[in-house]
């Protein structure tokens, strides 16, 4: 490495939607402008975490700009097109050229509904703008993020959701953020079984899902904005689940058959992560065990993982 080489490191939590509206189009037709494009829905912070190192290494002056980026380990580059979106867009803002290294690490699965693409494209947008002294504001951050995924499709609503933190509602579709806290209970447990992965797009890009996703998350964001609280959440959360039909339509029978076990307990309750093959459920700590002994039943088809939610809005430390 050489002696002018700089790191630094952002941590950013990973995200669960329970429910969700796109908002892609206006009395139907489609928006154009991705700053605008999002949706509506409900959502919460985990405690588990991305981390995204950055590491900056100053070139001749005769040499051009170069980077790298890695997720868990694997070299991606362009492939990784959040952060690769985000790399172009502070191109012109670098006044001498320089190599890029990002190294992306998440405690959850990546491509399993645990944002993990939100998370690094935050982090990687926040540390690049500390490490490069970019004197872009939080708000300019932020929307940087939300536009490198609604272009890539690979999220909606994430940045906007880990930006609000804790369990909190997006009112309204696209950027700046339009965000309502909800108060959740102490002790609460999050335990989370993952089957595989489903590539966001795959679910964005279909119009049959598309239309039933719209149709439910609007009825969700209805029945929760009359009472705004955790049980109220995952009720409909669970009920904009059956109502997409989408366990079905991609043919998710251990999901479905996990989340009706786990929905026989005495729990608030438990639902699909937007979007992975991946199941939530919300107990108080007392009940871990019973909670677990049923995502433990699935395996060793499923890895399972206990958080909690991060009920702290979103501050980033970077760490050198």
């Amino acid at each position: 490495m050489s002696d002018n080489t700089r790191s630094i490191t952002a941590e950013v939590p990973h995200r669960i939607s329970g429910f969700f509206e796109i908002v892609d189009q206006i009395d139907g037709i489609p928006i154009s402008d991705p700053e605008k494009i999002g949706s509506r829905g409900a959502g919460f912070n985990l405690s588990a975490v991305g981390k995204t190192k950055i590491i900056i290494t100053p070139l001749k002056e005769n040499e051009e700009n170069s980077c790298k980026i890695y997720i868990n380990d694997e070299e991606l580059n362009e492939k990784a097109e959040t952060t690769y979106y985000i790399i172009k867009f502070i191109q012109s803002y670098l006044k001498k050229p320089i190599n890029i290294e990002i190294y992306h690490n998440f405690e959850l699965p990546v491509g399993c509904g645990y944002g993990a693409s939100g998370s690094g494209a935050l982090g990687a947008i926040f540390g690049l703008n500390n490490i490069l002294d970019l004197k872009l504001s939080y708000r300019e951050q932020g929307r940087i993020a939300h536009i490198s995924e609604v272009i890539n499709r690979t999220g909606l609503g994430t940045i906007c959701g880990i930006l609000g933190g804790g369990l909190c509602v997006l009112e309204e579709p696209g950027y700046p953020c339009a965000f309502k806290s909800i108060p959740v209970p102490e002790n609460l447990s999050i335990i989370c079984g993952t089957f595989g992965m489903i590539h966001t797009k795959s679910i964005l890009n279909s119009p049959q899902l598309s239309l039933k996703i719209k149709e439910a998350g609007r009825k969700a964001l209805k029945k929760l904005r009359a009472t705004p609280n955790i049980q109220t959440f995952i009720m409909a959360s669970i009920e904009f689940v059956k109502n997409t039909d989408i366990l079905d339509i991609m043919n998710l029978s251990k999901t479905k058959e996990l989340i009706e076990n786990l929905n026989k307990l005495d729990i608030y309750g438990a639902s699909m992560n937007q979007l992975g093959r991946s199941v939530y459920a919300i107990c108080k700590g007392s009940d871990e065990n019973n909670v677990l002994e049923t995502f433990n039943s699935f395996k060793p088809e499923i890895s399972v993982y206990i958080s909690t939610i991060n009920k702290k809005s979103l501050q980033i430390f970077p760490i050198k």
